[in-house]
């Protein structure tokens, strides 16, 4: 009787099991290693580009489907495998980390590889820069020998980017797309034009070039005076896009967590590097404040963050599931090199933190993350949904001895600003002009191709 009773109570057990969440511990160092090595275990389990045969640094793909990722949420998940490390001392990964960003160079010394060059986002590019900055802030060893430096890097992305830079539409700024033959050529987005002035300052408060500061601000000042920043009710809405071909009159009006962390990391860069110097203790603020009252709603207590454009309705791709990542990931930097915004942060960071915690219980393994913090798992799993419970969970250790390191602070990635500038920025392979000549050779090889084809039919019909 009683291994009956047992045996009919098991299932119970699991179902209780599946729906208790991750164990988190927030007063614990202990426990919030133990959890976020299962959620970088877990999120590493969709990669496969270090085994043999596969391409390092990619994720599954092509993207023709809604199984797959990317190219930038790739560079970007390492990106939070480098924070990871720091949170947690844990260092086991980053032989793979190294792996897939030195694969992943293209021809001209910076993140333009041949695979990727055709269909690249300026955006695309920066998250990979950004995973480069990462490891030089957190102090990753160069590889060394002819290999780019990881701040090389990044100074390569940011020479090859600021060539792309168009005063003929809009006044300024960059479009979304590289390259012309692109859908999406036509915008001037957010995420690329923030992603350049967050990599510059970055870059400025790494080296203490004034030429990135000069270059971040003008950046934003072009942002700040186009569509894609408005303010109403004291709230700085930051917009997703805006038009090119209408001379950026118009703005589409979504609101993502991740260009307001985009910029709010760029401005935290340029506060600290200026020694706290207006407008930038303004303008982090702004954007904070901003933040605060899109993403963190009263409705779910007013610190848990949430991605108000599609968690609700469900309707939230691969690239969006991984969206809060990075606004928590900057939140947790900026509460550090911006001091005094840290009694502010914290709080979020660590409610945000337990949330994502209770609501990974979905897949096989009973631990999967979705993307609703504020409810129970939401039947969703992915590399993103992943990267946010790893992100914002890890960031509550956040600490002054794992600060962004600078040149003048630890760093010691080797400098090379004109890197990527002595090849060719060109990636396309360039044919020369079609001639008269040329198409008559074609002509007549079409002709002989025809006539093969019809004699072979009769051929084959007699």
């Amino acid at each position: 009787m009683t291994s009956r009773i047992i045996s009919l109570l098991a299932p119970l057990a699991g179902l209780l099991h599946l729906t208790s969440g991750l164990d988190l511990d927030l007063t614990s160092i202990d426990s919030i290693k133990s959890v976020t090595s299962t959620l970088a275990y877990d999120m590493m389990t969709y990669y496969s580009g270090n085994q043999t045969g596969q391409i390092p640094g990619l994720l599954p793909g092509p993207c023709d489907s809604l199984e797959c990722y990317y190219w930038w949420e790739a560079g970007a998940m390492f990106g939070s495998l480098i924070n990871y490390w720091q949170y947690t001392g844990d260092d086991s990964y980053n032989p793979v980390v190294i792996q897939a960003l030195q694969f992943q160079i293209g021809p001209e010394e910076n993140f333009n590889p041949p695979n990727q060059s055709k269909n690249m986002g300026v955006d695309d590019q920066d998250f990979w820069a950004f995973s480069a900055m990462d490891a030089a802030e957190a102090g990753l060893p160069d590889v060394g020998g002819d290999t780019p430096s990881w701040l090389a890097l990044a100074q390569a992305v940011f020479n090859f980017q600021t060539t792309l830079w168009e005063d003929s539409t809009c006044g300024g700024g960059m479009r979304w797309q590289v390259y012309a033959f692109n859908a999406g050529y036509n915008l001037k987005n957010t995420i690329s034009n923030g992603g350049y002035f967050q990599l510059a300052a970055r870059l400025a408060r790494y080296t203490g070039n004034q030429t990135y500061a000069d270059w971040a601000i003008k950046m934003y000042d072009w942002m700040e005076a186009s569509p894609l920043f408005q303010t109403h009710d004291d709230t700085l809405y930051i917009w997703d896009n805006t038009d090119a071909n209408n001379n950026c009159t118009d703005v589409q009006h979504f609101a993502w967590t991740y260009n307001y962390g985009t910029m709010l990391m760029g401005a935290a860069a340029l506060y600290n590097y200026t020694g706290g110097a207006e407008p930038w203790g303004t303008r982090v603020f702004e954007i904070l404040d901003g933040a605060f009252k899109l993403f963190f709603p009263e409705e779910y207590g007013g610190n848990v963050m949430t991605e108000f454009q599609c968690e609700s309705t469900m309707v939230c791709n691969n690239d969006q599931s991984s969206f809060k990542a990075y606004l928590a990931r900057w939140m947790a930097v900026t509460a550090l090199i911006v001091p005094d915004t840290y009694d502010l942060i914290m709080p979020k960071l660590r409610e945000s933190a337990s949330a994502a915690a209770q609501q990974c219980t979905g897949g096989a393994s009973g631990r999967a993350c979705g993307r609703q913090w504020y409810a129970a798992n939401d039947g969703s799993s992915g590399v993103g949904q992943q990267m946010q419970a790893l992100a914002v969970i890890g960031a509550t250790t956040i600490n002054p001895g794992i600060a962004p390191k600078t040149a003048n602070t630890g760093g010691t990635s080797e400098s090379k600003p004109d890197a990527g500038t002595d090849v060719g920025n060109a990636p396309i392979p360039q044919h020369s002009p079609i001639t008269t000549a040329d198409k008559a050779g074609a002509a007549i090889l079409t002709l002989m191709c025809v006539g093969v084809i019809v004699g072979g039919s009769i051929w084959i019909i007699l």
